[in-house]
């Protein structure tokens, strides 16, 4: 699952580092913090590997 947006690939990024113990849980907040908690390795994995080229900074509301 591609990330939509900049914000959202940097979020999953930040989870991922928290799983993998580079920082602690406890530094994460909004978005990253419940990411953490609800996405698997390999999911955060996929998002915060997506490329930035081209995706806006933050994703349109629908």
């Amino acid at each position: 699952m591609p990330a939509k947006s900049k914000a959202q690939q940097k979020a999953a990024g930040a989870a991922l580092a928290a799983k993998h113990g580079d920082i602690k849980k406890s530094e994460l907040k909004g978005a990253s913090k419940s990411m953490e908690k609800s996405m698997s390795e390999k999911e955060l994995h996929d998002m915060a590997s997506t490329k930035r080229k081209g995706k806006p900074q933050h994703a349109a509301s629908q």
